[in-house]
């Protein structure tokens, strides 16, 4: 998810963008991508709910990676999966360089979950429809047209559909895609979610912990006075949630699952709890993360200390789930420009965004990136009741279509 952040215009342009924007504008094959995408709508909804009705939890998205595999092969893409299980279709070009366009197949929502879109208004319904059900019919979208009319890109032009961006993923899917293209790579752009006017420059760093306090367990009666994984748990939780947060970098700390205990009666083993730690500094959240360490082993002699004096130990480990760096696109780098660029022709007020995306692994190497929504509204994200309305969708995805060919090039 992605948060507005202010964003100072550039001081020395690096190229007139607007100028190779009319030079893209005169194409005629643009003209043609450019009206197939607004005379599109129905088939891109179509293509959206199906594929959101393809459960895909992280690490298990193979049936949508295959769907979508498919879906591009009947489009003229040679699509292939990668070794990480990522959709991977290329569009070569003259030139070495390559502009990666992708989105994510992955959701939050676990193994089991039944998804059924349904339609009330102009609003669909359905766990992923927006997140990311947007972005993945944006990137068919941005195949079919560059199919249809017959471009042909200077640079390659590589679209991916890639793995493990959401909860545990660690961006393991775009971490594969930069360890195949890296060399190349001149610009990464990332389709996630709906939204018009947004682009993320500025990627929040996040840590991600998991907290386990052990025990020998036993009988809430007979064994009372024994430490408790769960009382140290709960003191954790006490003092993680109190932890002063500073305004300024922006910064966020949360216990998003607790588990622990098998009856009522029993004085459990094992409680665990699990942190999402996140700030606009990477240094902020590494700072942070210390602080939740000091306090789980904090917790842990409180508890001993409460306990009789006979007590076997209570025992904590921490360990690191998952970490995103952060990184932050340069005011003036021309992959940023050209998007300027776009947003004037379209008439489009451009918003600055921060956020978590698969944009934060080529920011943080220093590769130009951005993340941009795939049209339309959404919201109730990451719920059961997440919905979707793809009223205006197609000025967006022009956006992503000219965007894509400013930094691709065209040849003719």
């Amino acid at each position: 998810m992605s948060a507005q952040a202010s964003h100072p215009g550039p001081h020395h342009p690096a190229r007139d963008f607007a100028q190779a924007l009319n030079g893209v504008l005169l194409h005629s094959g643009v003209r043609t991508a450019l009206h197939w995408l607004e005379q599109a709508q129905e088939w891109i909804l179509e293509e959206q709910i199906r594929l959101t009705e393809i459960p895909a939890p992280t690490f298990h998205e193979g049936r949508r990676a295959r769907a979508v595999r498919n879906l591009l092969r009947t489009l003229g893409w040679e699509a292939k999966l990668d070794a990480a299980g990522n959709v991977v279709a290329e569009q070569s070009g003259a030139r070495p360089e390559v502009v990666l366009v992708s989105a994510h197949l992955d959701t939050i929502f676990p193994a089991g979950t039944v998804i059924r879109v349904r339609a009330e208004g102009s609003r669909l319904y359905g766990p992923g429809i927006a997140d990311n059900g947007a972005g993945l019919a944006a990137l068919l979208a941005l195949a079919r047209a560059l199919h249809e009319a017959r471009l042909n890109p200077q640079k390659t032009i590589v679209l991916a559909a890639n793995v493990a961006e959401e909860g545990e993923g660690n961006l393991r899917g775009m971490q594969a895609l930069l360890q195949r293209y890296r060399e190349r790579l001149a610009a990464v752009i990332v389709l996630d979610g709906p939204g018009e006017a947004g682009v993320t420059t500025s990627a929040v760093a996040s840590r991600r912990l998991e907290i386990a306090f052990a025990g020998p367990g036993g009988h809430s009666w007979g064994d009372f006075g024994i430490p408790n994984p769960i009382h140290a748990l709960g003191r954790a939780i006490a003092r993680i949630s109190a932890l002063p947060l500073p305004q300024a970098p922006r910064s966020a700390l949360s216990v998003t699952r607790v588990e622990g205990g098998c009856a009522i009666n029993s004085i459990p083993a094992r409680a665990a709890l699990k942190v999402d730690i996140r700030s606009e500094q990477e240094a902020e959240a590494l700072r942070l993360e210390q602080q939740v360490r000091l306090i789980a082993a904090r917790c842990v002699q409180e508890e001993l200390q409460r306990a009789r004096p006979d007590s076997p130990l209570l025992e904590v480990q921490v360990r690191l789930l998952g970490a995103r760096p952060g990184g932050r696109l340069s005011a003036d780098a021309p992959l940023l420009e050209a998007l300027q660029a776009v947003d004037r022709w379209l008439g489009i007020e451009t918003v600055y965004e921060s956020g978590s995306t698969d944009a934060n692994l080529p920011l943080s190497l220093g590769i130009p990136a951005v993340a941009l929504g795939a049209g339309g509204r959404g919201g109730a994200i990451h719920t059961p009741e997440e919905w979707y309305d793809a009223a205006g969708r197609e000025r967006a995805l022009q956006r992503i279509l000219l965007l894509t060919l400013l930094q691709a090039g065209l040849e003719g």
